[in-house]
């Protein structure tokens, strides 16, 4: 019975701290059951981190996880390494950049060892493949009128008008009245 309950904590926390590496958006989580081929731990959780600063992130998620866990790792992250490795004694996390994770070629360590279903692990439906997206019919929709467009000058009327010389326009002549006296002789 003490084997069943330190296997149920142990999933427990394993899926405590492969949730926190999927909720920080870690990707190409996998989870390999390695207790049968490895005496150095039982489970092996392999992920990538997008960037530096996403790999730097996830360290410290995954430390606040342990800690809220009450369990102590062992951590080992040097900055622009782009590896990062959480020891939690019963699991192992290791985070890569993507360059990283190519270059070791980690992952067929693991090959032969069962792997776990990680939606499944975390409760999460599997995503089915999306399926083709087939246009909706649009709903007729009324047109709006067309807009009144200003006639255009054709290249002859613009030509002559700037080729006429301008004259300025003369005030007009302001109309007074003149009176007129009659004078006596």
């Amino acid at each position: 019975m003490a084997q069943t309950q330190s296997n149920s904590k142990t999933i427990q926390q394993l899926t405590d701290f492969v949730r926190a590496l999927d909720d920080k958006k870690a990707r190409d989580i996998q989870v390999a059951r390695v207790g049968e081929v490895s005496s150095l731990t039982d489970y092996v959780v392999l992920a990538t981190a997008t960037s530096e600063p996403h790999l730097k992130a996830l360290s410290a998620e995954l430390a606040k996880t342990a800690k809220q866990a009450g369990i102590r790792v062992g951590v080992d992250y040097t900055p622009t390494s782009g590896w990062l490795v959480v020891d939690a004694f019963d699991f192992m996390v290791h985070v890569f950049l993507p360059a990283i994770r190519d270059a070791f070629r980690i992952d067929g360590l693991w090959r032969m060892a069962p792997q776990i279903d990680v939606p499944e692990l975390l409760g999460q439906k599997r995503k089915e493949p999306a399926k083709p997206k087939t246009p909706a019919k649009k709903a007729a929709t009324k047109k709006a009128a067309p807009k009144k467009v200003a006639a255009k000058k054709t290249p002859a009327k613009k030509s002559a008008k700037k080729s006429a010389p301008k004259t300025k326009a003369k005030p007009a002549a302001k109309k007074t009245a003149k009176k007129t006296t009659k004078t006596k002789r």
